[in-house]
């Protein structure tokens, strides 16, 4: 993800000056190399020779508490990967609105086009929507480059279906709203060497009658994102790409494929799901903020309630 935000970094702006800082003097050669930047091993080290007005932090989720802690006390603006837990929000919060610094929280699933316009037709028909949505990957095959037991998605209290549920569930409340009642089924269905479900099976009502399934799954062999969103007037399946958006047209009975890209920013390397645009579309959003021209669509504080309904998930 580092490198991700330089590569995007670079792009918005090839004037503006990007520095790394890794513990890992490979990553940081790796990094110097590939971007032209210079690089540091510590935070401290690049604070105390260089101005830097802003950090983007895209380490494990588990360490972002303390990083978050330590930029806004130099009097930098954050952005910073998804969390897992919400240890130091509320002191960050604080501190960063004393300091009068930007304090921005990733949800890039808020910035596709195809959840906008989902999240639009919701809003238009204004009835009852019924959802099941599934997500899933087989962990081993999130990064094929190093034992997934040595990845923080392998480790119970950053478990990979807990990743997938702090992706997911941000878009997911915020478009069908709040979280009211949830039941769930949870275990294990494969052999990964995982202390913690692989598998879960969640039901969900919301505030205003809405009614969901979300299956959340480290298991399946072909990554996967399926959502059908169903009511009176309104039918839409959506595959995760940008092209498998379609909705049904109840005037016509025809299914009508959605076109919301003119031109779609894909990496090789990465799944056919995995596209640049949104990922670009939150860091313009991030100094759109600094500059007090946008608000952001996800902030620490509606994560705090994120945090909280994965909680009660996982019991």
């Amino acid at each position: 993800m580092g490198r991700r935000r330089i590569r995007l970094l670079q792009q918005i702006d090839k004037e503006m000056r990007v520095l790394g800082v890794d513990t890992n003097q490979e990553r940081r050669k790796q990094a110097a190399d590939e971007f032209e930047i210079k690089t540091y091993p510590t935070i401290d080290e690049a604070a105390c020779n260089e101005n830097c007005f802003a950090a983007f932090i895209a380490t494990s989720p588990l360490s972002h508490n303390n990083i978050i802690k330590n930029c806004l006390k130099r009097r930098m603006n954050v952005f910073t990967e998804i969390n897992l837990d919400d240890e130091g929000y509320d002191e960050n919060i604080a501190f960063a609105e004393k300091a009068n610094r930007t304090l921005f929280l990733s949800s890039t699933f808020m910035y596709r086009k195809e959840i906008e316009y989902i999240r639009k037709r919701v809003n238009d028909v204004k009835e009852i929507i019924s959802y099941s949505y599934h997500v899933g990957q087989y962990l081993p095959d999130w990064h094929p480059w190093e034992n997934y037991k040595d990845f923080f998605v392998g480790k119970k209290e950053s478990n990979g279906c807990r990743e997938l549920m702090a992706i997911e569930f941000p878009w997911i409340v915020d478009t069908f709203g709040e979280v009211v009642e949830i039941s769930v089924f949870s275990g294990k269905a494969s052999s990964l060497e995982i202390d913690c479900p692989d598998t879960y099976h969640i039901l969900l009502k919301h505030t205003n009658g809405n009614m969901g399934s979300v299956q959340v799954d480290v298991v399946s062999r072909k990554a996967v994102r399926n959502l059908e969103v169903i009511s009176e007037h309104l039918h839409i399946r959506w595959n995760g790409k940008p092209e498998t958006l379609f909705e049904y047209d109840i005037n016509t009975h025809e299914t009508k494929k959605i076109y919301l890209y003119e031109r779609i920013n894909r990496l090789n390397g990465y799944g056919e799901n995995i596209i640049e645009d949104a990922y670009m579309s939150e860091i313009l959003n991030f100094f759109s903020v600094i500059e007090g021209k946008e608000t952001p669509k996800h902030t620490f504080a509606e994560n705090k309630d994120i945090i909280e309904l994965i909680n009660r998930i996982e019991g």
